[in-house]
């Protein structure tokens, strides 16, 4: 495809980097190496420490919006340089209703910084801050923008769907990651439903070289953050299942977060010390290899009790890629991915015996593992191939851009 000449554009996030969100630095560097100018905008401060290496390829600028309003005055002068920079400023201040200072003031910065760069676009990660400022920013500087969706900030109890149903109605177009959101999203805001369009996040698929399973080899392994989310408890109580059956193994979980403690001291009850280990985050090129020592990789995700949960986890789209064999379960679209004797084992969330039982199975029958992975890497490669997602996305941008174009020509 043919991009407009003038076609640059912004991605919001609301940080950058960061370790979980490898989906968000793919797309970019894709659009990159189509051509695509980028420019990266972050609302928050980076907390974390440990980052992928991929992002060492990114070329996009990253600029920080400042996100507080350190005295009365900051926010007059941001209000005087919009009305200095920014066409119809008032008019577009009033038709966007009661906002918060600190989004406003972070619109301004980020329609300014847009309009100084020659960002024509906005594409926001998430339905939350970024989409927030993002739609301010983009009716301040009168360019169109778009959303991806993914799980938390669809279904956190958080979410508030007067704010969402505005959000999703100003966007020229709204992807999610899962034919399950897409459903969802367009049942509670049929308004918005014709332009909400899945799209799969993808792997750049050169990076993740398929290999049958091998015959060796018995570690169960999960990767993610600690975090009610992922499972991990239901995880640990299934290897004391194995344990207890006398069947071989070992369990690794890679990732680090806010329930470390709670699932040592998990591992403790059990007395699993010698069966499971919490190694903390690794490097993305140490996790590959990591990825091809395991006999299993087990995702066993579940629905919190704030709502929060996975849309479909980037784990499993690298396991199923490199051919290692996966168990999940049946939480949003995950059975997308992951077709319960097909492309891998699924099974019911918060159900520890239920995990035992796919584990034990892949443990024992590597002639399974191979058929399941075979298959599992056919459909990553159909459906969660970057090249070809971004592309979409691309044309997307382009659609938009110029639907904008031509409004402001008959204006």
């Amino acid at each position: 495809m043919l991009l407009p000449k003038n076609l640059r554009v912004g991605y919001v996030v609301k940080r950058y980097p960061r370790y979980s969100e490898t989906f968000i630095v793919n797309e970019i560097l894709q659009h990159e190496e189509a051509g695509l100018p980028i420019d990266i905008f972050a609302l928050r401060p980076v907390l974390e420490s440990h980052f992928q290496d991929v992002l060492a390829a990114v070329r996009a600028p990253v600029s920080y919006i400042p996100d507080k309003v350190s005295k009365a005055t900051s926010l007059w002068e941001a209000i005087n340089a919009a009305r200095r920079g920014l066409p119809d400023f008032w008019t577009a201040l009033d038709e966007l209703g009661d906002i918060d200072a600190e989004d406003l003031l972070q619109a301004i910065d980020l329609a300014l910084r847009a309009r100084e760069r020659g960002v024509t676009h906005f594409h926001a990660h998430f339905g939350t801050v970024a989409a927030t400022v993002t739609r301010l920013a983009a009716r301040f500087a009168r360019i169109p923008y778009t959303l991806t969706l993914h799980a938390k900030d669809i279904y956190h109890v958080s979410v508030d769907p007067a704010r969402m149903r505005e959000k999703l109605r100003d966007a020229a177009c709204v992807m999610t990651v899962t034919d399950y959101n897409q459903r969802y999203l367009a049942a509670a805001y049929e308004h918005a439903a014709p332009k909400i369009i899945r799209l799969y996040n993808g792997l750049n698929l050169e990076r993740f070289n398929f290999r049958p399973p091998t015959r060796t080899g018995r570690e169960i392994l999960a990767v993610g953050r600690l975090v009610e989310k992922k499972g991990f408890d239901v995880l640990i109580d299934a290897c004391g299942i194995l344990r207890d059956r006398g069947i071989a193994f070992s369990c690794r979980i890679v990732g680090e977060g806010v329930e470390r403690a709670t699932l040592s001291a998990r591992i403790g009850q059990l007395n699993l010390g010698a069966k499971v280990r919490l190694v903390g985050p690794q490097p993305h090129a140490e996790l590959i290899e990591t990825f091809r020592e395991a006999a299993v990789v087990a995702a066993p995700c579940v629905i919190g009790a704030d709502g929060d949960r996975d849309g479909l986890p980037t784990v499993l789209l690298e396991a199923m890629a490199l051919g290692i064999p996966c168990v999940a379960t049946d939480v949003t679209g995950i059975p997308e991915l992951v077709r319960d004797g097909d492309t891998g084992l699924c099974v019911p969330q918060r159900d520890p015996r239920a995990l035992a039982d796919a584990l034990e199975r892949l443990l024992d029958d590597t002639d399974l593992g191979i058929d399941l992975a075979a298959r599992a890497r056919c459909v990553i490669e159909q459906d969660f191939d970057i090249r070809r997602n971004a592309a979409q996305l691309r044309e997307w941008f382009a659609a938009a851009h110029e639907t904008t174009a031509g409004q402001r020509e008959d204006a």
